[in-house]
């Protein structure tokens, strides 16, 4: 058996996330058709995470095993020959046999994109979250440090119930939700303004629950003082709305 690494890039707007789900189109259910078409085999390909329906991926991670003597350098092609364009393999790799998407990850990057002018582009829409009313954009640069660091952030994750009952059915009663920031900034790059965000892992809708509540601080209804008191809340009602998903993109994963 070898151990396939692939990094893929897709446009999320179309999928029901990454994750298969009965009658419903997912990332990880195409690829799995497309390998099982080239291949004959019937596996599930491992992502790094599971973006939600509507997230897009600039460099998602994914692995599966193979009996298939088709070498590496050709299942890029024929993969993207068989799935659909909003989905490209941009790279085929053989792995180490003990790498897993998933569980080998040390590190993830989002990006979330918000359009500021007053008229989005229809080309564009899909991709952004048009918010074209007034914010102070710098008190949004200066709230971006606080998540920075080891905490718990609870406060920004969806409650998610399916976790909590994976993790019993697999006797582990303690579902951490302590996660390390390594960078967190928005930055204003022409019409948009961008927060990029790098750490260990994250919760379920953790990052647009951030960004949601730092839109907040840009509305002046939260301040950079009431950011820390979220976060120390421990509670997801304390924190502001969940971003859109059209705006938030996978950037990166590291190992």
């Amino acid at each position: 058996m070898r151990n396939l690494r692939l990094i893929l890039s897709y446009d999320g707007a179309d999928f029901a996330g990454w994750q298969v789900q009965p009658g419903r189109t997912t990332v990880q259910g195409a690829l799995a058709s497309a390998i099982g078409r080239l291949s004959g085999e019937n596996v599930l390909p491992q992502g790094s995470g599971r973006t939600d329906a509507g997230v897009h991926a600039l460099a998602q991670v994914a692995s599966f095993t193979s009996a298939s003597a088709i070498p590496a350098e050709n299942w890029m092609r024929a993969l993207n020959d068989i799935l659909p364009p909003s989905i490209r393999v941009l790279e085929v790799t053989e792995a180490a046999p003990e790498f897993h998407a998933r569980k080998s990850a040390r590190a993830k990057t989002y990006r979330y994109r918000i359009y500021r002018r007053a008229v989005c582009p229809p080309f564009l829409a899909r991709y952004v979250w048009h918010y074209p009313y007034p914010l102070e954009e710098s008190a949004m640069v200066a709230a971006a440090g606080v998540v920075l660091g080891e905490h718990d952030f609870t406060s920004f994750a969806a409650v998610d119930a399916e976790r909590v009952e994976r993790m019993a059915a697999e006797g582990n009663d303690h579902t951490s939700n302590v996660r390390t920031i390594l960078s967190s900034s928005w930055t204003r790059v022409g019409d948009e303004l961008i927060y990029t965000v790098r750490g260990s892992g994250f919760l379920h809708h953790m990052v647009r629950n951030l960004a949601g509540t730092f839109l907040l601080v840009g509305k002046g209804t939260v301040s950079v003082e009431d950011m820390r008191r979220i976060l120390e809340a421990r509670e997801r009602s304390a924190a502001g709305p969940t971003a859109p998903a059209s705006g938030l993109y996978l950037v990166e994963v590291e190992y």
